[in-house]
C-alpha cells in the first residue's frame, strides 16, 4: 500500500467527497463492491475501514501522537484521501484539540498509544465527557497474541493484567471497544462510533497493533451502510408534557426562557429560538451556553449567572413567576456557590430527553427538540418580562481611556477585543478571569464562542484553540489565555504554526493563578514569570508565519491589534498583555468569595 508518511505533519484541512455531515450526523453510503470481493482490494483493512468511518461522520482531521503500538494504524489513517493527521506535541493537547474540533464539527477524534498515551489523554477525554462532546478516542493496543498470556508488556505498570487503561476509560466514556480480533472488529468500531454520536459523549476504541493492515471481508467498501436511527419521543408523553407546560406558562404573568449547555447535545438550539420567536419571552443563557443562542435576537438580555450575571439579567430572571430552563447544568460554579435565587416550583426544567414541571409531574422519553417545537404552537405571546427589562435597563458605561503611560487595564483590553469581533471570528475563553471578561462580550451574528465550564481544566484552551481553528479555517479564532493556564499546555502553539493557522492569542500576564487567588490565596498561586513572547519566538524558530509583541499601554495595544488584523492577518499573532496582578473583573471577585464560602462549609453534624 502506498502511504504518505509526510501527511502526519500536514495540517491543511483535508477535502472529502463525502462532505462534512452537519452536527456529526453520519451519511449512509451505499457501496458497489460486493463483500466477497473484499480481499481483492488492498484497502479492505481495519485501518482503512476506521478511516472511512471517520470521514463519513464529518471528521477530516485527527489529532495524534505516535507510539510504537499505533504506528501501523497511523499509516492506514493517512492513506485515506479524505483524512488529515495532525501531529500534536503531547496526548493531553491532542485530546483538547479533539474537544475543540467537536465543538464546531459535532464530532472529533484523537489517536494515541497504549497506556502511556491513553492515561495522558484521559484528562481531556474526561473534560469532553463532562461537556457532552462526542470524541472518538483511539488507542493503539497490544499485539492480539498477548491477551490472556500472563506476559508483562512495556508501557504498562508492570503487571501481567494490562487492563488498567480500559478500567480508567470506563468511567469517562459511554462505550469501550477492545478490538483484538478481526471477526467482530467491524461491528465493534461501528457500534462505538454510532454510540458516541447518539449519546454525545466520548468513546474508547483500542486496536491491537498487529491488526490494522490485515485485509478481511467485513472491511470491504461499506458492506453495511453507516447510519444512525433517530431518537424518537414517546408521542403520548410528548403531548402530555406540552399540555402541562402550556398550562403552567400561559397562566404566568412574566415568564422567561433560559438556555443551558445541553442545548448542544440535544441539537435543540434552533427549536429554542423558534419557541422564543413564537412566545415573545425574554431570552437569557446560562454562562456555559454562551454562543449557543444568538445574541442579536431581539429579546436576548444576556447571561444569567446569579450574582455575577450581566447587567439587569438576574433581576429579570429571578423575579419571574415562571422560568423555562432548557438543558441546564446547576453546579457550584454555575450557581455561584449555590446562591441562585430560584424556586423549583416556578421552573420547567428540560433535559435532552426529559421534562420536569415545577415540583412535578415529570415526563420521560420526550426529546427536547420535539418538545420545544410543539410547545411553540401552544403558548400565548407574552412580552411582559422583556418590557420590564427595558424599563430598568441603563446602558453600561464604557471603560475610561487609559492615560498615555497608565498601565493597561483588563477592562480596557476587552473593550478593544469587543471591537474586533465579527461573524468571521470565534472566541475561546480559558478557565480563569477570561471566563468573566469574555462572558460580557456581545457576540455578533455567527461569531463562535467556546469555554469549558463544567470541567474547568486550566490549559484546555491551547489545544481547544488548535482543534477549533482546524475545524473552521474560515473563522479567525481569538483566544484569551492567562499566563498560569498557558504554562500548562503552551507546546502546541507549535502545531498551530505547523498547520498555518492565523489565530490571535491574547496572553494576559498578571503573574499567577488569579482565579485561585480570589477563591483562596496563598504562595502557591504565584508562578515563575516567563518571557512569553520570547518563548513563542523560540517555538516559531523561523518556520511558519508568526508575529509576537508585548504591550504595556493602551496605545501599544491599539497598534498591536491594527497590525494583527492588517499586515499580519495571515499570521499566528501572539500578543502578551501585561496587567497588574490584582486587576480582575468585579464578577470574579464576587464569584470567588461565594465559591470560597461554599468550599469552606463545615461538616454537617453527625
Amino acid at each position: 500500500m502506498d502511504t504518505n508518511i509526510g501527511a502526519l505533519n500536514s495540517c491543511k484541512p483535508a477535502s472529502s467527497d463525502l462532505g462534512s455531515p452537519p452536527n456529526g450526523a453520519a451519511s449512509a453510503i451505499q457501496s458497489s463492491a460486493p463483500p466477497h470481493a473484499a480481499l481483492a482490494f488492498p484497502d479492505a483493512t481495519m485501518g482503512r475501514h476506521l478511516a472511512r468511518r471517520l470521514v463519513q461522520i464529518g471528521v477530516t482531521d485527527v489529532f495524534s501522537v505516535p507510539g510504537d503500538f499505533n504506528l501501523t494504524l497511523l499509516d492506514h489513517l493517512i492513506a485515506e484521501p479524505g483524512l488529515n493527521l495532525v501531529g500534536c506535541c503531547n496526548e493531553l493537547n491532542a485530546g483538547y484539540a479533539a474537544d475543540g474540533y467537536a465543538r464546531s464539527r459535532g464530532v472529533g477524534a484523537c489517536v494515541v498509544t497504549f497506556t502511556v498515551g491513553g492515561l495522558s489523554v484521559l484528562n481531556a477525554i474526561a473534560g469532553a465527557y463532562s461537556e457532552n462532546l462526542p470524541v472518538i478516542c483511539i488507542v493503539g493496543g497490544p499485539n492480539s497474541n498477548d491477551y490472556g498470556t500472563n506476559r508483562i508488556l512495556h508501557h504498562t505498570i508492570g503487571l501481567p493484567d494490562f487492563s488498567q487503561e480500559l478500567r480508567c476509560f470506563q468511567t469517562v466514556t459511554c462505550f469501550q471497544a477492545v478490538v483484538n480480533n478481526l471477526e467482530d472488529a467491524h461491528e465493534l468500531i461501528d457500534t462505538a462510533i454510532s454510540t458516541a454520536l447518539k449519546e454525545s459523549k466520548p468513546v474508547y476504541i483500542s486496536i491491537s497493533c498487529n491488526l490494522p493492515a490485515i485485509p478481511h471481508p467485513t472491511f470491504s467498501h461499506e458492506p453495511v451502510p453507516f447510519s444512525l436511527s433517530p431518537k424518537l419521543s414517546n408521542q403520548m408523553g410528548l403531548e402530555a408534557a406540552v399540555e402541562a407546560a402550556a398550562e403552567f406558562l400561559n397562566k404566568a404573568v412574566k415568564p422567561v426562557m433560559v438556555g443551558g449547555p445541553k442545548l448542544r447535545p440535544a441539537k435543540a438550539c434552533e427549536a429554542f429560538i423558534e419557541l422564543a420567536d413564537a412566545c415573545g419571552y425574554t431570552v437569557a443563557v446560562m454562562p456555559s451556553a454562551k454562543g449557543l443562542v444568538p445574541e442579536h435576537h431581539p429579546h436576548f438580555i444576556g447571561t444569567y449567572w446569579g450574582a455575577v450575571s450581566t447587567a439587569f439579567c438576574a433581576e429579570i430572571v429571578e423575579s419571574a413567576d415562571a422560568y423555562l430552563f432548557a438543558g441546564p447544568i446547576f453546579n457550584d460554579y454555575s450557581s455561584v456557590g449555590y446562591s441562585l435565587l430560584l424556586k423549583k416550583e416556578k421552573a420547567i426544567i428540560l433535559q435532552p430527553d426529559r421534562v420536569v414541571i415545577g415540583n412535578g409531574p415529570s415526563f420521560g422519553c420526550v426529546m427536547m427538540k420535539d418538545f420545544l417545537k410543539a410547545l411553540s404552537k401552544r403558548l400565548k405571546r407574552n412580552t411582559t418580562a422583556y418590557e420590564n427589562y427595558h424599563r430598568i435597563y441603563v446602558p453600561e458605561g464604557h471603560p475610561l481611556k487609559c492615560e498615555p503611560k497608565e498601565p493597561l487595564r483588563v477592562n480596557v483590553l476587552f473593550k478593544h477585543i469587543q471591537d474586533m469581533l465579527s461573524s468571521e471570528s470565534a472566541v475561546i475563553a480559558e478557565t480563569g478571569d477570561s471566563w468573566f471578561n469574555c462572558q460580557k462580550l456581545k457576540l455578533p451574528r455567527n461569531c463562535g464562542y467556546e469555554f469549558q465550564m463544567q470541567y474547568g481544566s486550566i490549559g484546555w484552551s491551547v489545544g481547544a484553540t488548535l482543534g477549533y481553528a482546524q475545524a473552521v479555517p474560515e473563522k479567525r479564532v481569538i483566544a484569551c489565555i492567562g499566563d498560569g493556564s498557558f504554562q500548562v499546555t503552551a507546546q502546541d502553539v507549535s502545531t498551530m504554526l505547523r498547520c498555518g493557522q492565523n489565530t490571535i492569542i491574547f496572553l494576559i500576564n498578571n503573574g499567577g493563578y488569579t482565579i485561585e487567588v480570589e477563591i483562596h490565596d496563598g504562595p502557591y498561586n504565584v508562578i515563575k514569570n516567563w518571557n512569553y513572547t520570547g518563548l513563542v519566538e523560540a517555538i516559531h524558530n523561523g518556520e511558519g508565519k508568526c508575529w509576537t509583541t508585548k504591550v504595556f499601554y493602551e496605545k501599544e495595544l491599539i497598534e498591536a491589534i491594527q497590525t494583527a488584523t492588517g499586515p499580519k492577518k495571515d499570521c499566528l499573532c501572539f500578543i502578551e498583555v501585561i496587567v497588574h496582578k490584582d486587576d480582575t473583573s468585579k464578577e470574579l471577585l464576587e464569584w470567588g468569595s461565594r465559591v470560597s464560602a461554599a468550599n469552606g462549609r463545615p461538616p454537617n453534624p453527625q
